[in-house]
């Protein structure tokens, strides 16, 4: 039997990247992985050629503006990376019946709440990102019945940029640093994510039974960023004092949510995704770094 082709866009991103690596648990697809200089997203012509080459069964589009601060400021490229062109892949994929993967954030909600959110809770963002990422989903969902929208907070790797590399070079650096001791989330291993999204499109494959919607995934547990900073220093044993400070002191361009922990029940039940402890996932990939 031929194998279904899988194709993946921002390869060269953290979780592009773990895709490739998670790839080998699932030799039962073809993959076709993209980065920005090899699909532009956002270019009609370059996604038809593509999807008339490999014909992929699958669409995961992990391509994003993730620059929470810059967006604020430069918000007609992100609209135009986190809406129109998810626009586009979701109507390319709907004329040649592809399943769509989009990777969203905890980011379209406005930290309000005080339980953990729902993937059906009302969204408010409170940054241009989060807006830019909000009209995405809506976007993907509205222009290709066969969408499958995850949403996840704090993605950390070993490649790409992010709040654990930061940290590591920093408390290297410094003898002491502050960190914003109140916005609560959870982290997520993008090793984990990634694993997921395959585990997802392999039952899906197996089943036949493919439930479009939204999902929420991280790994277990709730901190704040001060939390998550001292946890890397622990593991790390790095000789730096890490001191809370509150969002008030740490002013930034684009607002961020208070309280952005989500609800993964949804996922677990449907798709039989187990969720990994947050520290002794940080462990792991702090053993690699």
């Amino acid at each position: 039997m031929e194998k279904l082709a899988i194709i993946v866009s921002g390869k060269n991103g953290q979780l592009g990247n773990e895709l490739q690596d998670a790839s080998v648990l699932f030799p039962q697809f073809h993959y076709y992985f993209f980065g920005k200089d090899e699909l532009d997203i956002c270019s009609k012509n370059a996604l038809e050629k593509i999807f008339a080459k490999y014909k992929p069964a699958y669409f995961i589009n992990t391509a994003a503006y993730t620059a929470v601060d810059k967006a604020e400021t430069d918000q007609e490229t992100a609209y135009l990376i986190n809406a129109e062109g998810v626009s586009i892949i979701a109507k390319t994929c709907r004329r040649y019946n592809s399943a769509l993967v989009h990777l969203s954030t905890d980011y379209v909600f406005d930290g309000n709440n005080k339980q953990p959110y729902k993937e059906n809770d009302s969204t408010n963002p409170v940054n241009y990102y989060g807006y830019s990422k909000w009209m995405g989903e809506q976007l993907a969902l509205a222009n290709n019945p066969q969408t499958i929208v995850i949403r996840t907070s704090w993605v950390y790797s070993i490649y790409g940029h992010n709040f654990v590399k930061t940290m590591l070079r920093l408390m290297k650096e410094r003898s002491t640093l502050s960190v914003v001791n109140d916005q609560l989330g959870s982290p997520t291993y993008a090793k984990d994510l990634s694993e997921a999204i395959l585990q997802i499109i392999n039952k899906v494959n197996a089943t036949k039974i493919f439930r479009p919607g939204i999902y929420h995934f991280s790994n277990d547990g709730v901190i704040s960023w001060h939390d998550f900073a001292t946890a890397i220093r622990d593991i790390k044993k790095l000789n730096c004092s890490v001191q809370p400070i509150t969002t008030a002191q740490y002013p930034t361009p684009a607002k961020r949510p208070f309280y952005s922990v989500l609800d993964k029940e949804k996922i677990q039940s449907s798709f039989g995704i187990t969720l990994k402890n947050w520290r002794k996932r940080l462990e792991e990939c702090l053993e690699k770094l």
